[in-house]
């Protein structure tokens, strides 16, 4: 098709006319009158007035563009009003989804299993996890096929945050570790649903020149939620449901906003491929060898997560054995260091991010961002003093701020199919993210009870093994510079 400027109308108002060719349609700049199968006009007449032998005059054609859409060469812009609300809806859930693993779910299971916390906390985690990974892909892919007319993101944003509520009521009110496992197990998949649907905003609104400093956002994101979740476990622990649940509320405030401001994609039904058995089944599946990038931004995020999991659910614990500490005394230190780590993920994140939109470059960030992570862990490994874990803290806040600001922009610019299968494909990319936690508390057992016990010095050198195996895999992405 092609539009038509300066066409005289009877009224003499102007508009534009879409032409659609049977054949060739110029003829030494003429249009004939074998060129046209239908013409449409606005104004009170669609009458067209002759100015010659059934011809008209041509300016240069514009190629017909649907409202929203860029002009070719002109990169789409990401509204104000879209980043403030989806960084908050961002932090909402992280808030929600850390709060539990950080400081929470350790004080929970301490109170009803004292005697053997560690094998009842393992169990836990890891069913939540294992359905939180399995949730995630489906959602995601439920996701892309949603025509509701309030559009494709906007109902899982708001459903899914709205049963991480009533989850995380049922988690705080819970007396056996069954109770709770059940509890905890429906609000992994209602976030991890949410997740799905919040991430696929990110092809779906940014446009990738954009997509490193949008990374960053939601990298500070993620370190603010885990400060904050820390001071709202710390100081909410004699509330055993508020605990759990005022975490879930905050996010559910935040997604509210964005999915009351959020202009969403809206999907045809006529456009929607089919959806069966089968296609959920392939929900879980890439294929590495078609898609190699996608496999290998798959294979980090998987060892970064490895890493930051056998840290992350056992601090409550170790810091009981190794600095001798009460679970009060350890809640306030745990709040110290994330607020210490929070710290450098700020001043990391945000400038790696406009730094990697900058250069145009991703994986030398990412690779180095890994190794800082993983000297961190080395630090704790060998720590025996609260300086030495404060550094360690700072350490690893300055890696996950590097890594998490830049790794989410590479992942999202080597998606397989960024249109049609945006939440699908993150939701496999969220395996990465929610597999380790069913892996490293499986893991984590084994490796205390060499030499005697508690041997937190073969858990953190695991953790180091995977943050180094992080930065060499990213090496390996080759459609990214």
């Amino acid at each position: 098709m092609a539009t038509i400027g300066r066409i005289d109308f009877s009224t003499g108002l102007f508009a534009a006319t879409v032409i659609t060719p049977l054949r060739t349609p110029f003829r030494n700049d003429r249009v004939t009158r074998r060129s046209f199968t239908r013409v449409t006009a606005s104004g009170p007449s669609s009458r067209l007035r002759r100015t010659g032998p059934m011809t008209a005059n041509l300016d240069p054609v514009t190629p017909y563009r649907p409202p929203g859409v860029p002009e070719a060469g002109k990169p789409r812009r990401v509204g104000t009003a879209f980043l403030v609300t989806f960084g908050f809806a961002n932090l909402g859930l992280w808030i929600a989804l850390l709060t539990p693993v950080i400081v929470s779910l350790q004080l929970k299971i301490d109170q009803i299993a004292p005697d053997n916390r560690e094998a009842a906390l393992s169990l836990t985690l890891g069913v939540g996890a294992v359905l939180g990974m399995l949730s995630n892909p489906i959602f995601g892919r439920l996701s892309d096929r949603t025509t509701s007319r309030f559009g494709m993101r906007r109902p899982w944003l708001i459903g899914s945050t709205l049963v991480a509520v009533a989850g995380a009521a049922v988690v705080g009110a819970g007396q056996t570790v069954a109770v709770v496992t059940v509890g905890y197990c429906i609000t992994q998949i209602a976030l991890n649903a949410l997740m799905a649907a919040m991430m696929a905003l990110l092809p779906d609104q940014v446009p990738p020149h954009r997509r490193g400093s949008v990374s960053g956002f939601i990298g500070v994101g993620q370190a603010l939620a885990a400060g904050i979740g820390a001071g709202l476990a710390n100081g909410l622990s004699d509330h055993p449901i508020a605990m759990f649940v005022v975490p879930a509320i905050i996010a559910l405030a935040f997604v509210l906003v964005l999915a009351i401001s959020l202009k969403d994609r809206r999907l045809d039904p006529a456009e929607r491929p089919p959806l069966n058995l089968g296609e959920l089944a392939r929900s879980f599946w890439v294929n590495p060898r078609r898609q190699p990038d996608f496999a290998w931004a798959w294979v980090s995020r998987f060892m970064i997560f490895m890493a930051i999991s056998c840290v992350l659910n056992y601090q409550v614990f170790y810091l009981n054995s190794r600095m001798g500490l009460s679970t009060d005394e350890a809640a306030e230190v745990i709040l110290g260091g994330i607020l210490a780590q929070t710290a450098a993920v700020i001043a990391s994140s945000n400038l790696v991010g406009w730094l990697s939109d900058r250069l145009g470059r991703r994986r030398l960030f990412v690779c180095v961002s890994a190794l800082i992570a993983s000297g961190g862990l080395l630090t704790l490994a060998v720590a025996d003093s609260l300086p030495q874990f404060y550094l360690a803290m700072v350490l690893t806040g300055l890696g996950q701020g590097t890594y998490f600001a830049v790794d989410l922009a590479l992942v999202t610019d080597v998606l397989p199919d960024s249109r049609n299968d945006a939440a699908k494909d993150l939701g496999v990319i969220n395996i990465a993210n929610t597999l380790p936690q069913s892996l490293a508390p499986a893991m984590a057992p084994a490796l205390l009870a060499l030499g005697g016990g508690d041997n937190y010095t073969a858990l953190f050198v695991a953790g180091t093994v995977f943050a180094v195996l992080a930065g060499v895999s990213i090496l390996k992405v080759s459609g990214a510079r």
